[in-house]
């Protein structure tokens, strides 16, 4: 039975001892250090330590800088391997049948980041806490402290190759006018004005979508009929090809997850995004 993508603290708090649930806490940080103007530095962490401290009760945690990248990638936090990644997820007591339950405290990008790595790997089973960890406290909900100790569970990846995107595909399918790219960055960094690595700009024929459109003044997400006006206004269509990406692939999964509860079904991630593509000068730019 498919299960609803986007659930409320409510929901998870009626849930929460069901025994095919299982709660991922992917609280981490994106930091940024200026180098000169207009060139910065990001530095990718997790928050294991907060986690220990409070998460809701029975979470696991999941550090998305280590434990779900293949750390042998000179590109910074591409999705692991399906053996590496199905280690994490097994050792974390997810399962094939597991209804996973992300959440973290950034607005969603690192839970949309585990949903769209575990619909890769084949596991449709999988749903985002809308509001995350800051909406859950809010409503005092009950937490806890130290790690949650889970028993090992059997997760089989299923690679399902449409969600990934490596950059010679991307670069292939440039001139393909059905094909639509989103730049999920902020407008700063798709012009140019500001940028990460040797190169600015953007990959040709992108439209800027940055994440932040998606996310509620109060927290969480937007109503989806607010997003849904949004993504009409851009002209995209639902029956056309979507590649998203930011700076690595993380951000670029918060409009793939809409577009997904919108009915889009050709989405894609380019998990090595403006990390690899500045550095790379065979591959062309639009400033």
């Amino acid at each position: 039975m498919p299960v609803n993508p986007l659930v409320t603290a409510e929901w998870l708090e009626k849930h929460l001892n069901d025994p095919g649930i299982r709660v991922v806490d992917m609280r981490g940080y994106v930091t940024t250090r200026p180098l000169e103007p207009g060139v910065e530095e990001a530095t990718y962490r997790g928050a294991p330590q907060e986690y220990l401290a409070s998460h809701i009760p029975g979470a696991v945690y999941l550090d998305w800088t280590i434990d779900i990248v293949d750390l042998d990638d000179p590109v910074p936090a591409q999705i692991a391997d399906a053996d590496r990644f199905a280690e994490a997820m097994a050792s974390r007591g997810i399962g094939n049948t597991t209804h996973v339950i992300a959440y973290d405290h950034m607005g969603g990008q690192f839970s949309t980041r585990l949903w769209w790595a575990l619909r890769y790997y084949g596991h449709e089973s999988v749903s985002v806490l809308d509001g995350g960890w800051n909406h859950w406290c809010e409503e005092e909900y009950p937490t806890e402290t130290g790690p949650a100790h889970v028993e090992p569970a059997t997760f089989t990846p299923q690679p399902q190759p449409g969600w990934l995107m490596s950059a010679e595909k991307l670069r292939d399918r440039l001139a393909e006018p059905d094909l639509q790219i989103i730049d999920a960055r902020d407008a700063g960094q798709y012009s140019g004005a500001r940028r990460r690595g040797p190169r600015g700009g953007h990959i040709p024929h992108a439209l800027n979508l940055p994440r932040e459109l998606f996310f509620a003044e109060q927290g969480g997400f937007r109503p989806i009929e607010e997003i849904r006006t949004l993504i009409n206004q851009r002209g995209l269509n639902p029956n056309r090809s979507v590649v998203a990406y930011c700076n690595g692939g993380v951000a670029a999964t918060v409009p793939l997850f809409h577009l997904h509860r919108l009915g889009f079904q050709k989405l894609s991630n380019y998990d090595g995004s403006w990390n690899e593509w500045s550095y790379r000068t065979d591959l062309p730019i639009e400033p």
